[in-house]
């Protein structure tokens, strides 16, 4: 079953560093895998009282190869960044 990582970015504090992890990133994504479906798009807000900055949405083939890349050595420097310079949410969730 595929499975989605989804970023919810509040804030981004460096936007020159959030330029170079959004740069290295799509070789990571890629080494397992993964697929951007949504990528920094404009979203509209239909409910609710918050609406994030950028949205990223990447697919991969299951639960267990997201979790490997989201854990790996491979995105472990851009994640470093990410996590230094943004506010963000992150979630995991298979698809049907």
């Amino acid at each position: 079953m595929a499975a989605l990582l989804i970023v919810d970015v509040k804030e981004i504090r460096d936007p020159e560093k959030y330029e170079i992890y959004k740069t290295m990133t799509p070789d990571a994504i890629a080494a397992f895998g993964g697929r951007f479906l949504v990528r920094g798009n404009p979203c509209e807000q239909l409910e609710g009282d918050y609406l994030p900055s950028r949205h990223v949405i990447v697919e991969f083939e299951s639960m267990d190869r997201l979790k490997e890349f989201y854990h790996s050595d491979t995105y472990a420097p851009a994640l470093a960044i990410r996590l230094a310079i943004a506010t963000s949410n992150a979630y995991a969730v298979e698809t049907l």
